[in-house]
């Protein structure tokens, strides 16, 4: 099957599929399918809390738990699975070199770079941050490379590693969103390690008019930059997505360690106690929920949705018993997690529409397109690679 075939029929399952991922249970206390499919909602909702993490933490668990009930399910995870793309060689870097990257980052940067194709040079970092990836193509392929960067403090932080190690490496400060980045293109192989959202969308829409030999992108966070609506590149695209339905490709992470997870529940549970309250008490809703500041959540309850509905511009009575609405919040949240199971069994199978669509992007503007995975899911879940290179003569 290539890249269209693949890429049309996960659209038509995903399509199919609507009812089970589109709405998110956050907001819509029981999603239509629950109504529908009463018997696989009872179930859901009976798991257990340790079968809930289990579930959770190993989708591929859930998935095979899931796919009796959901007919196409398996086909969907069938068509979500990429081989992993060959190792090359390269030269060892120096230990000193990695001094002050964090160790799961060194990981990821060390297995991207294992897994590019062979590239002449000169390259270009897009959306470098300090340029940790370019100096390992430096020292690993000997190669040419430039790093741009919108940050100007990471851009000085980059500049003086160069310097500290050696590195010839030129340091372009500007904003990969801007006409001018576009100039950078011209006869360089372009490497974008989790460039998020509209800046890898920038990159695939750019490349082929403006001269680029080749690019390899790990995409990351697809919903950032998106308007609201998702702006396909590819003409065979039909699917209609929204940036809550974006944001659902990427919200399988690392698991994180426990207090983080203990904080992140109470934190979730609270905004569904403001939810929940808010509600009852007929107030006007806030579409969408809007980030909520971290600081508004070092304070109690209480403090967090009296700020909430100051925000919003929402009176609320001068008797509230905040105890309640806590605990409906927590209640709601065990829900909410249940309910999720069934919609994060469709994370990958979105994400691989969305990688194959820039593929597909490419592909129409002239390149040759290879996609793969450059690490297991365990490193990160971003770990998608899609490398294209300019058509022979093109």
């Amino acid at each position: 099957m290539d890249l269209r075939e693949r890429f049309l029929a996960l659209q038509a399952l995903l399509q199919a599929h609507r009812a089970f991922w589109a709405p998110s249970p956050f907001h819509q206390e029981l999603p239509q399918w629950c109504l529908d499919q009463p018997q696989l909602a009872h179930q859901v909702l009976a798991l257990d809390a340790a079968s809930v993490d289990r579930y959770r933490d190993k989708p591929d668990l859930a998935t095979n738990w899931l796919a009796p009930h959901l007919h196409g399910l398996a086909e969907l995870t069938a068509l979500s699975t990429l081989d992993m793309l060959p190792a090359q060689p390269a030269t060892p870097v120096p230990p000193h070199l990695d001094v002050g990257i964090p160790g799961r980052k060194k990981a990821q940067i060390e297995a991207f770079a294992s897994r590019l194709p062979q590239i002449p040079g000169p390259a270009l970092e897009w959306c470098a941050g300090k340029a940790h990836l370019g100096r390992h193509l430096h020292q690993t392929r000997r190669i040419e490379v430039a790093a741009l960067e919108i940050d100007v403090a990471l851009c000085q932080q980059a500049r003086q590693l160069a310097a500290r190690h050696r590195v010839p490496h030129t340091i372009l400060q500007g904003d990969a969103t801007s006409p001018s980045a576009i100039e950078y293109l011209e006869g360089r192989d372009v490497v974008a390690l989790h460039a998020c959202g509209e800046l890898h969308r920038r990159l695939v829409r750019t490349a082929a008019d403006h001269g680029a030999r080749s690019l390899h992108i790990a995409p990351c966070c697809y919903h950032k930059g998106s308007a609201g609506a998702y702006q396909a590149m590819s003409g065979t695209a039909t699917l209609q997505l929204d940036s809550n339905k974006l944001r659902l490709a990427v919200t399988e992470t690392v698991t994180a360690p426990l207090h983080d997870r203990r904080r992140l529940a109470r934190d979730q549970a609270w905004k569904l106690g403001y939810l929940a309250l808010r509600n009852d008490l007929g107030l006007q809703a806030e579409r969408p929920f809007q980030p909520v500041p971290a600081a508004w959540l070092k304070n109690d309850f209480a403090n967090f949705c009296r700020l909430l509905a100051a925000r919003a511009q929402l009176r609320l009575p001068g008797h509230i018993n905040w105890a309640h609405w806590e605990n409906a919040g927590a209640a709601r949240r065990e829900q909410v997690l249940r309910l999720e199971i069934i919609r994060h069994a469709y994370r990958r199978p979105l994400e691989i529409w969305l990688a194959l669509d820039l593929a597909l992007g490419l592909q129409e503007r002239g390149f040759e397109v290879q996609i793969g995975c450059f690490c297991t899911r365990t490193l990160t879940p971003r770990n998608i690679l899609i490398s294209a290179h300019r058509h022979a003569g093109g």
